[in-house]
Protein backbone atom coordinates (compact mmCIF):
# COMPACT_ATOMS: atom_id res chain seq x y z
CA UNK A 1 0.00 0.00 0.00
CA UNK A 2 2.78 2.32 1.04
CA UNK A 3 4.52 1.24 -2.21
CA UNK A 4 1.45 2.15 -4.34
CA UNK A 5 1.10 5.71 -2.81
CA UNK A 6 4.85 6.67 -3.19
CA UNK A 7 4.61 6.00 -6.83
CA UNK A 8 1.09 8.00 -6.79
CA UNK A 9 2.86 10.63 -5.61
CA UNK A 10 6.10 10.35 -7.71
CA UNK A 11 3.37 10.31 -10.84
CA UNK A 12 1.95 14.03 -9.65
CA UNK A 13 5.40 15.56 -8.95
CA UNK A 14 6.11 14.10 -12.62
CA UNK A 15 3.45 15.68 -13.88
CA UNK A 16 3.74 18.99 -12.36
CA UNK A 17 7.21 19.36 -13.29
CA UNK A 18 6.55 18.79 -16.99
CA UNK A 19 3.80 21.05 -16.69
CA UNK A 20 5.62 23.83 -15.70
CA UNK A 21 8.64 23.20 -17.19
CA UNK A 22 7.71 24.91 -20.06
CA UNK A 23 8.23 28.67 -21.14
CA UNK A 24 5.86 30.90 -19.24
CA UNK A 25 4.73 34.07 -21.62
CA UNK A 26 3.89 37.12 -19.47
CA UNK A 27 0.63 38.92 -21.80
CA UNK A 28 -1.81 41.62 -21.33
CA UNK A 29 -5.65 41.65 -22.74
CA UNK A 30 -4.80 44.69 -24.82
CA UNK A 31 -1.93 42.81 -26.34
CA UNK A 32 -4.14 39.63 -26.68
CA UNK A 33 -6.76 41.72 -28.30
CA UNK A 34 -4.03 43.75 -30.86
CA UNK A 35 -2.52 40.51 -31.43
CA UNK A 36 -5.82 38.10 -32.55
CA UNK A 37 -7.09 41.47 -34.94
CA UNK A 38 -3.86 41.31 -36.88
CA UNK A 39 -3.20 37.55 -36.65
CA UNK A 40 -6.37 35.59 -36.32
CA UNK A 41 -7.21 33.03 -39.28
CA UNK A 42 -10.73 33.94 -38.87
CA UNK A 43 -10.32 37.19 -39.57
CA UNK A 44 -8.09 36.61 -42.47
CA UNK A 45 -10.35 34.06 -44.18
CA UNK A 46 -13.07 36.67 -43.99
CA UNK A 47 -10.78 39.58 -45.86
CA UNK A 48 -9.89 37.28 -48.31
CA UNK A 49 -13.68 36.80 -48.85
CA UNK A 50 -14.36 40.36 -49.03
CA UNK A 51 -11.25 40.72 -51.56
CA UNK A 52 -12.71 38.08 -53.31
CA UNK A 53 -16.35 40.36 -53.76
CA UNK A 54 -14.24 43.09 -54.28
CA UNK A 55 -12.44 41.71 -57.85
CA UNK A 56 -16.26 40.46 -58.50
CA UNK A 57 -17.35 44.30 -58.40
CA UNK A 58 -14.19 45.79 -60.26
CA UNK A 59 -15.23 43.35 -63.13
CA UNK A 60 -18.23 44.83 -63.65
CA UNK A 61 -16.29 47.96 -64.89
CA UNK A 62 -16.52 46.17 -68.38
CA UNK A 63 -19.64 47.53 -68.96
CA UNK A 64 -17.89 51.25 -69.22
CA UNK A 65 -14.89 50.06 -70.09
CA UNK A 66 -13.71 49.75 -74.02
CA UNK A 67 -12.41 45.84 -74.71
CA UNK A 68 -9.59 45.96 -76.76
CA UNK A 69 -8.06 42.83 -78.86
CA UNK A 70 -5.16 42.27 -80.95
CA UNK A 71 -4.18 39.44 -83.38
CA UNK A 72 -1.95 38.72 -85.62
CA UNK A 73 -2.46 35.88 -88.22
CA UNK A 74 -0.30 34.38 -91.19
CA UNK A 75 -2.06 31.73 -93.81
CA UNK A 76 -0.52 30.24 -96.56
CA UNK A 77 -3.49 28.82 -98.91
CA UNK A 78 -4.65 27.79 -102.31
CA UNK A 79 -8.27 28.20 -101.33
CA UNK A 80 -9.69 30.18 -104.49
CA UNK A 81 -11.79 32.10 -102.18
CA UNK A 82 -9.30 32.83 -99.43
CA UNK A 83 -6.17 33.68 -102.14
CA UNK A 84 -8.72 36.17 -103.92
CA UNK A 85 -9.88 37.83 -100.65
CA UNK A 86 -6.43 37.87 -99.49
CA UNK A 87 -4.83 39.57 -102.55
CA UNK A 88 -7.98 41.91 -102.40
CA UNK A 89 -6.75 42.76 -98.84
CA UNK A 90 -3.36 43.31 -99.63
CA UNK A 91 -4.43 45.70 -102.39
CA UNK A 92 -2.03 43.86 -105.07
CA UNK A 93 -5.16 42.76 -107.34
CA UNK A 94 -4.57 43.22 -110.78
CA UNK A 95 -6.87 43.04 -114.26
CA UNK A 96 -4.90 39.73 -114.47
CA UNK A 97 -6.24 38.18 -110.77
CA UNK A 98 -9.84 37.95 -112.84
CA UNK A 99 -8.72 35.42 -115.51
CA UNK A 100 -11.27 32.66 -114.54
CA UNK A 101 -8.16 30.40 -115.05
CA UNK A 102 -6.36 31.99 -112.05
CA UNK A 103 -9.87 32.53 -110.28
CA UNK A 104 -10.66 29.30 -110.27
CA UNK A 105 -6.86 27.58 -109.77
CA UNK A 106 -5.18 29.91 -108.11
CA UNK A 107 -1.42 29.95 -107.09
CA UNK A 108 -0.28 29.57 -103.38
CA UNK A 109 -0.24 32.72 -101.52
CA UNK A 110 0.77 33.87 -98.09
CA UNK A 111 -0.85 36.74 -96.02
CA UNK A 112 -0.01 38.25 -92.63
CA UNK A 113 -2.61 39.91 -91.19
CA UNK A 114 -2.97 42.23 -87.59
CA UNK A 115 -6.13 43.70 -86.34
CA UNK A 116 -6.50 46.02 -83.36
CA UNK A 117 -10.13 45.77 -82.44
CA UNK A 118 -12.92 47.86 -79.63
CA UNK A 119 -16.07 47.25 -78.43
CA UNK A 120 -17.38 49.56 -76.65
CA UNK A 121 -20.57 49.18 -74.76
CA UNK A 122 -23.24 52.12 -74.39
CA UNK A 123 -26.48 51.03 -73.15
CA UNK A 124 -26.40 48.22 -70.97
CA UNK A 125 -29.17 48.61 -68.05
CA UNK A 126 -28.94 45.13 -66.79
CA UNK A 127 -25.60 45.39 -66.33
CA UNK A 128 -25.57 48.28 -64.70
CA UNK A 129 -28.07 46.76 -62.14
CA UNK A 130 -25.74 43.81 -62.22
CA UNK A 131 -22.90 46.38 -60.80
CA UNK A 132 -24.87 47.62 -58.34
CA UNK A 133 -25.40 44.24 -56.99
CA UNK A 134 -22.14 43.67 -56.85
CA UNK A 135 -20.99 46.87 -55.19
CA UNK A 136 -23.52 45.71 -52.55
CA UNK A 137 -22.06 42.53 -52.43
CA UNK A 138 -18.93 43.87 -51.55
CA UNK A 139 -20.53 46.18 -48.94
CA UNK A 140 -21.66 42.93 -47.26
CA UNK A 141 -18.64 40.99 -47.13
CA UNK A 142 -16.83 44.05 -45.84
CA UNK A 143 -18.99 44.87 -43.03
CA UNK A 144 -19.17 41.23 -42.31
CA UNK A 145 -15.20 41.36 -41.77
CA UNK A 146 -15.81 44.18 -39.45
CA UNK A 147 -18.56 42.31 -37.23
CA UNK A 148 -16.21 38.90 -37.78
CA UNK A 149 -13.32 41.63 -35.93
CA UNK A 150 -15.40 42.57 -33.21
CA UNK A 151 -16.74 38.46 -32.54
CA UNK A 152 -13.04 37.65 -32.39
CA UNK A 153 -12.68 40.45 -29.62
CA UNK A 154 -15.20 38.79 -27.77
CA UNK A 155 -14.01 35.47 -27.79
CA UNK A 156 -10.16 36.75 -27.43
CA UNK A 157 -11.63 37.99 -24.45
CA UNK A 158 -13.44 35.08 -23.28
CA UNK A 159 -10.15 33.15 -23.95
CA UNK A 160 -7.82 35.54 -21.53
CA UNK A 161 -10.74 35.25 -18.90
CA UNK A 162 -10.63 31.76 -19.08
CA UNK A 163 -7.08 31.44 -18.62
CA UNK A 164 -7.09 34.24 -15.82
CA UNK A 165 -10.07 31.72 -14.41
CA UNK A 166 -7.46 28.75 -14.44
CA UNK A 167 -4.84 30.04 -13.54
CA UNK A 168 -6.75 31.33 -10.10
CA UNK A 169 -8.39 27.89 -9.76
CA UNK A 170 -4.79 26.84 -9.50
CA UNK A 171 -4.04 28.94 -6.61
CA UNK A 172 -7.46 28.17 -5.05
CA UNK A 173 -6.31 24.37 -5.21
CA UNK A 174 -3.46 24.96 -3.55
CA UNK A 175 -4.09 27.54 -0.84
CA UNK A 176 -6.52 23.72 -0.58
CA UNK A 177 -3.32 22.03 -0.58
CA UNK A 178 -1.27 23.64 1.90
CA UNK A 179 -5.05 23.50 4.29
CA UNK A 180 -4.96 19.66 4.15
CA UNK A 181 -1.65 18.85 4.61
CA UNK A 182 -2.00 21.17 7.90
CA UNK A 183 -4.81 19.00 8.81
CA UNK A 184 -3.06 15.77 7.99
CA UNK A 185 -0.26 16.35 9.96
CA UNK A 186 -2.09 17.73 13.07
CA UNK A 187 -4.45 14.58 12.40
CA UNK A 188 -1.07 11.78 12.10
CA UNK A 189 -0.11 13.69 15.41
CA UNK A 190 -3.44 12.73 17.03
CA UNK A 191 -3.39 9.32 15.85
CA UNK A 192 0.34 9.30 17.48
CA UNK A 193 -0.68 9.78 20.85
CA UNK A 194 -3.94 7.64 20.08
CA UNK A 195 -6.33 10.48 20.50
CA UNK A 196 -7.92 9.26 16.52
CA UNK A 197 -8.35 6.07 15.29
CA UNK A 198 -6.86 4.84 11.49
CA UNK A 199 -9.50 5.58 9.98
CA UNK A 200 -9.58 9.13 10.66
CA UNK A 201 -5.92 9.21 9.32
CA UNK A 202 -6.70 7.78 5.99
CA UNK A 203 -9.79 9.87 5.62
CA UNK A 204 -7.58 12.77 5.53
CA UNK A 205 -5.41 11.06 3.62
CA UNK A 206 -7.93 10.54 0.94
CA UNK A 207 -8.62 13.81 0.97
CA UNK A 208 -5.08 14.93 0.28
CA UNK A 209 -4.83 13.06 -2.57
CA UNK A 210 -7.94 14.18 -3.76
CA UNK A 211 -7.17 17.59 -3.68
CA UNK A 212 -3.34 16.57 -5.35
CA UNK A 213 -5.57 15.47 -8.41
CA UNK A 214 -7.60 18.45 -8.62
CA UNK A 215 -4.94 20.57 -8.54
CA UNK A 216 -3.08 18.28 -11.29
CA UNK A 217 -6.08 18.67 -13.38
CA UNK A 218 -5.87 22.58 -12.63
CA UNK A 219 -2.95 22.67 -13.77
CA UNK A 220 -3.82 21.31 -17.05
CA UNK A 221 -6.49 23.32 -17.91
CA UNK A 222 -4.24 26.45 -17.73
CA UNK A 223 -2.15 24.88 -20.15
CA UNK A 224 -5.51 24.31 -22.28
CA UNK A 225 -7.15 27.46 -21.88
CA UNK A 226 -3.22 29.07 -23.07
CA UNK A 227 -3.14 26.48 -25.82
CA UNK A 228 -6.86 27.85 -26.97
CA UNK A 229 -5.59 31.79 -26.94
CA UNK A 230 -2.61 30.81 -29.16
CA UNK A 231 -4.94 29.30 -31.66
CA UNK A 232 -7.00 32.50 -31.50
CA UNK A 233 -3.86 34.48 -31.91
CA UNK A 234 -2.56 31.76 -34.73
CA UNK A 235 0.68 31.57 -32.79
CA UNK A 236 2.60 28.50 -31.96
CA UNK A 237 2.22 27.39 -28.69
CA UNK A 238 4.46 24.33 -28.67
CA UNK A 239 6.87 24.64 -25.05
CA UNK A 240 4.95 27.90 -24.11
CA UNK A 241 2.00 28.61 -21.67
CA UNK A 242 0.44 32.26 -21.42
CA UNK A 243 0.36 33.67 -18.08
CA UNK A 244 -2.15 36.47 -18.09
CA UNK A 245 -0.61 39.86 -16.24
CA UNK A 246 -3.64 40.42 -14.73
CA UNK A 247 -5.60 38.52 -12.51
CA UNK A 248 -9.40 37.86 -12.47
CA UNK A 249 -11.44 40.45 -10.59
CA UNK A 250 -13.31 38.80 -7.33
CA UNK A 251 -15.39 41.06 -7.56
CA UNK A 252 -18.48 42.75 -10.29
CA UNK A 253 -18.82 46.03 -12.04
CA UNK A 254 -21.88 46.50 -12.64
CA UNK A 255 -22.82 48.90 -15.59
CA UNK A 256 -26.21 50.16 -17.07
CA UNK A 257 -26.35 48.51 -20.45
CA UNK A 258 -29.09 49.38 -23.12
CA UNK A 259 -30.99 46.01 -24.20
CA UNK A 260 -32.66 47.44 -27.46
CA UNK A 261 -31.50 46.39 -30.42
CA UNK A 262 -29.14 48.00 -32.70
CA UNK A 263 -30.10 47.98 -35.97
CA UNK A 264 -27.10 49.51 -37.20
CA UNK A 265 -25.11 46.91 -36.09
CA UNK A 266 -22.41 45.37 -38.65
CA UNK A 267 -23.93 41.96 -39.07
CA UNK A 268 -27.28 43.24 -39.39
CA UNK A 269 -26.30 45.88 -41.93
CA UNK A 270 -24.67 42.73 -43.84
CA UNK A 271 -27.85 41.06 -44.36
CA UNK A 272 -29.55 44.07 -45.31
CA UNK A 273 -26.89 44.62 -48.22
CA UNK A 274 -27.06 41.03 -48.92
CA UNK A 275 -30.83 41.45 -49.62
CA UNK A 276 -30.24 44.66 -51.30
CA UNK A 277 -27.70 42.81 -54.12
CA UNK A 278 -30.40 39.98 -54.13
CA UNK A 279 -33.09 42.95 -55.42
CA UNK A 280 -30.46 44.47 -57.44
CA UNK A 281 -30.46 41.08 -59.13
CA UNK A 282 -33.82 40.57 -59.70
CA UNK A 283 -33.91 43.94 -61.23
CA UNK A 284 -31.03 43.19 -63.45
CA UNK A 285 -33.02 39.79 -64.34
CA UNK A 286 -36.21 41.60 -65.54
CA UNK A 287 -34.02 44.62 -67.54
CA UNK A 288 -32.54 41.34 -69.38
CA UNK A 289 -35.31 41.52 -72.05
CA UNK A 290 -34.14 45.43 -73.16
CA UNK A 291 -32.08 45.97 -76.21
CA UNK A 292 -28.51 46.28 -75.53
CA UNK A 293 -26.32 49.19 -78.05
CA UNK A 294 -22.82 48.44 -77.92
CA UNK A 295 -19.98 50.42 -80.86
CA UNK A 296 -17.51 48.61 -82.48
CA UNK A 297 -14.40 49.03 -84.55
CA UNK A 298 -11.50 47.87 -85.64
CA UNK A 299 -8.07 48.79 -87.58
CA UNK A 300 -5.99 46.48 -90.51
CA UNK A 301 -3.07 45.78 -91.80
CA UNK A 302 -2.23 43.11 -94.60
CA UNK A 303 0.74 42.30 -96.37
CA UNK A 304 2.18 39.38 -98.03
CA UNK A 305 5.14 39.21 -95.93
CA UNK A 306 6.25 38.75 -91.94
CA UNK A 307 5.26 41.70 -90.04
CA UNK A 308 4.57 43.85 -92.95
CA UNK A 309 2.03 46.80 -93.24
CA UNK A 310 2.10 47.55 -96.77
CA UNK A 311 -2.33 47.93 -96.78
CA UNK A 312 -4.37 49.24 -94.24
CA UNK A 313 -8.13 49.90 -93.54
CA UNK A 314 -10.51 50.13 -90.76
CA UNK A 315 -14.05 49.08 -89.67
CA UNK A 316 -16.56 51.47 -87.12
CA UNK A 317 -19.85 50.55 -86.56
CA UNK A 318 -22.85 50.17 -83.66
CA UNK A 319 -25.23 47.32 -83.00
CA UNK A 320 -28.47 47.19 -81.48
CA UNK A 321 -29.09 43.73 -80.22
CA UNK A 322 -32.22 42.69 -78.50
CA UNK A 323 -33.38 39.09 -77.32
CA UNK A 324 -36.69 38.43 -78.30
CA UNK A 325 -37.17 35.04 -77.02
CA UNK A 326 -34.45 32.87 -75.73
CA UNK A 327 -36.56 29.54 -74.97
CA UNK A 328 -37.79 30.60 -71.43
CA UNK A 329 -34.18 31.30 -70.33
CA UNK A 330 -34.44 35.09 -69.19
CA UNK A 331 -37.89 33.99 -67.41
CA UNK A 332 -36.77 31.28 -65.79
CA UNK A 333 -33.59 32.78 -64.42
CA UNK A 334 -36.32 36.52 -63.29
CA UNK A 335 -38.51 33.98 -61.13
CA UNK A 336 -35.05 32.79 -59.93
CA UNK A 337 -34.20 35.86 -58.77
CA UNK A 338 -36.99 37.10 -57.66
CA UNK A 339 -37.56 34.02 -55.35
CA UNK A 340 -33.67 34.24 -53.75
CA UNK A 341 -34.76 38.25 -53.21
CA UNK A 342 -37.94 37.25 -51.38
CA UNK A 343 -35.92 34.57 -49.02
CA UNK A 344 -33.03 36.99 -48.55
CA UNK A 345 -35.84 39.74 -47.19
CA UNK A 346 -37.61 36.92 -45.02
CA UNK A 347 -33.98 35.46 -43.81
CA UNK A 348 -33.03 39.61 -42.50
CA UNK A 349 -36.11 40.08 -40.90
CA UNK A 350 -36.09 36.55 -39.51
CA UNK A 351 -32.26 37.43 -37.92
CA UNK A 352 -33.59 40.94 -36.85
CA UNK A 353 -36.14 38.89 -34.78
CA UNK A 354 -33.42 36.25 -33.75
CA UNK A 355 -30.87 38.82 -32.52
CA UNK A 356 -33.94 40.68 -30.23
CA UNK A 357 -34.67 36.99 -28.83
CA UNK A 358 -30.84 36.48 -28.31
CA UNK A 359 -30.73 40.18 -26.53
CA UNK A 360 -33.61 39.89 -24.08
CA UNK A 361 -32.15 36.15 -22.91
CA UNK A 362 -28.90 37.61 -22.74
CA UNK A 363 -30.05 40.62 -20.49
CA UNK A 364 -31.82 37.66 -18.44
CA UNK A 365 -29.00 35.53 -18.15
CA UNK A 366 -27.27 38.43 -17.16
CA UNK A 367 -29.48 39.62 -14.02
CA UNK A 368 -29.13 35.66 -12.86
CA UNK A 369 -25.31 36.24 -13.22
CA UNK A 370 -25.31 38.78 -11.00
CA UNK A 371 -27.58 37.21 -8.64
CA UNK A 372 -25.41 34.17 -8.43
CA UNK A 373 -22.19 36.19 -8.01
CA UNK A 374 -24.03 37.24 -4.59
CA UNK A 375 -25.29 34.40 -3.45
CA UNK A 376 -21.69 32.45 -4.42
CA UNK A 377 -20.03 35.37 -2.21
CA UNK A 378 -22.28 34.94 0.63
CA UNK A 379 -22.08 31.53 0.81
CA UNK A 380 -18.12 31.39 0.22
CA UNK A 381 -17.76 33.84 3.76
CA UNK A 382 -20.60 31.34 5.15
CA UNK A 383 -18.11 28.24 4.33
CA UNK A 384 -15.18 29.87 5.59
CA UNK A 385 -16.39 31.05 8.88
CA UNK A 386 -17.94 27.49 9.06
CA UNK A 387 -14.66 26.10 8.35
CA UNK A 388 -12.80 27.98 11.13
CA UNK A 389 -15.01 27.26 13.90
CA UNK A 390 -15.00 23.52 12.91
CA UNK A 391 -11.28 23.44 12.83
CA UNK A 392 -11.44 25.21 16.52
CA UNK A 393 -13.89 22.69 17.66
CA UNK A 394 -11.56 20.21 16.59
CA UNK A 395 -8.46 20.97 17.82
CA UNK A 396 -10.65 20.87 20.98
CA UNK A 397 -11.77 17.50 20.60
CA UNK A 398 -15.56 18.56 19.55
CA UNK A 399 -15.84 17.69 16.01
CA UNK A 400 -15.16 14.57 14.10
CA UNK A 401 -12.67 14.19 11.36
CA UNK A 402 -15.46 13.67 8.97
CA UNK A 403 -17.05 17.04 9.48
CA UNK A 404 -13.44 18.87 9.30
CA UNK A 405 -13.03 17.72 5.89
CA UNK A 406 -16.82 18.50 4.71
CA UNK A 407 -15.53 21.79 5.57
CA UNK A 408 -12.26 21.88 4.42
CA UNK A 409 -13.52 20.80 1.14
CA UNK A 410 -16.55 22.80 0.95
CA UNK A 411 -14.61 26.55 0.95
CA UNK A 412 -12.72 25.46 -1.78
CA UNK A 413 -15.38 24.25 -3.86
CA UNK A 414 -17.59 27.47 -2.46
CA UNK A 415 -14.47 29.53 -3.45
CA UNK A 416 -14.20 27.88 -7.20
CA UNK A 417 -17.71 28.44 -7.61
CA UNK A 418 -17.65 32.18 -6.59
CA UNK A 419 -14.98 32.81 -9.35
CA UNK A 420 -17.08 30.88 -11.80
CA UNK A 421 -20.32 32.91 -11.42
CA UNK A 422 -17.93 36.33 -11.68
CA UNK A 423 -16.20 34.97 -14.74
CA UNK A 424 -19.84 34.10 -16.27
CA UNK A 425 -21.16 37.54 -15.07
CA UNK A 426 -18.27 39.50 -16.90
CA UNK A 427 -18.42 37.13 -20.03
CA UNK A 428 -22.05 37.54 -20.05
CA UNK A 429 -21.83 41.58 -19.85
CA UNK A 430 -19.47 41.28 -22.84
CA UNK A 431 -21.58 39.39 -24.65
CA UNK A 432 -24.68 41.71 -23.98
CA UNK A 433 -22.22 44.91 -25.10
CA UNK A 434 -21.06 42.76 -28.25
CA UNK A 435 -25.28 41.90 -29.19
CA UNK A 436 -26.33 45.73 -28.23
CA UNK A 437 -23.43 47.65 -29.95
Amino acid sequence: MKKIKRIYTLAIVLLTVVTYSQETLPISKAEVVQKATEKNLQIKAAEASFQSAKADYRQSNAIFMPNVNVSYTGIVTTNPLMAFGSKLNQEILTQADFNPALLNNPDRIQNFATVIEVKQPLLNIDGLLGRQAAKAKMDAFQLQTERTKEYLVLETSKAYMQLQLAYKAVTVLEKANETAQSNLKMVNNYFKNGMLQKTDLLNVQVRVNEIANQLQYAKSNVQNASDYLGFLLNEETNGKTYQPTEELANEITLEEINTSLNTSRKDIQAMEKSSEAYKKMFQSSKYGFLPRLNAFGNYQLYDSKFLGTNAKGYLIGAQLSWDIFDGYKNIGKTQKAKAEYNKATIETEQYKKQSQLEVNKTNRQLQDAENKVNLSQLAFEQSQEAFRIRQNRFEQGLEKTSDLLTAETQVAQKELEHLQAVFEYNFTKEYLQFLTQ
